[in-house]
């Protein structure tokens, strides 16, 4: 979460441009991450111990690359273009990975969904750089759209550990906290931003340990 010394109040227009900051975070206030399965990676087969450490490797990548698209976004670095190419490859990884338990088509549709995802986020960063109020208000609606969407998405796959409004929840907090590393690092707070990531990665692997789990009660057999 984003300390109360560091709300969005407070902070100086993106990039001393015209937008103010609030434009990029005019959110409802952050919700927690579901709860963690009860499982814990001591009382786990070994199964079940390999996918969720699998899971937190993708995700955690998920979030690296992430970070390295936004500093490159913000410097205007020339490795743009490969750095957003190797995060799309993540999507792929992830996807892939619930093909073994949902099936190759949900496989693609999750990778599709979370492409996206990335897409969005791209043009949400290009347009708070580029000071363009329209275009972000715009790209944000998208965005969180599309977070919805892959929310459902998997709440429809597994109702009963992933249900759609702690789904949701997850997603919006993930987006939200994304937001504020982007934000610090397009006004130059480079400790800030540092600090967000941070908080980024716990939520992740919250999140990863929260799929990972739900696939484990959904297909006890297979572990």
């Amino acid at each position: 979460m984003i300390h109360s010394h560091r709300c969005p109040a407070t902070r100086r227009s993106l990039l001393g441009g015209p937008i103010a900051l609030a434009a990029l975070l005019t959110l409802p206030g952050m919700v927690p991450a579901p709860a963690r399965a009860a499982s814990t990676a001591g009382s786990m087969s070994p199964a079940a111990a390999h996918l969720r450490q699998g899971m937190r490797t993708l995700w955690q990548d998920h979030v690296l690359w992430t970070r390295l698209v936004i500093v490159s976004t913000a410097g205007g670095l020339a490795d743009l273009d490969p750095t957003t190419q190797r995060l799309l490859r993540n999507q792929d990884d992830i996807g892939n990975a619930i093909k073994p338990y949902y099936g190759n088509e949900a496989g693609e549709k999750l990778t599709g969904l979370l492409r996206t995802h990335i897409l969005q986020a791209a043009a949400v960063l290009a347009a708070a750089k580029a000071n363009n109020a329209a275009s972000l208000d715009s790209a944000k609606t998208a965005w969180f759209a599309n977070a919805n969407d892959i929310a459902d998405f998997l709440s429809g796959a597994n109702p009963k550990s992933w249900p759609k409004d702690k789904m949701r929840a997850m997603m919006r907090e993930h987006l939200d906290l994304t937001l504020a590393e982007a934000t610090d690092q397009l006004q130059g707070r480079y400790a800030e931003s540092v600090e967000d990531y941070d908080r980024v990665q716990n939520e992740i692997l919250s999140m990863a340990d929260a799929l990972s789990d739900g696939i484990v009660m959904q297909f006890p057999k297979k572990f």
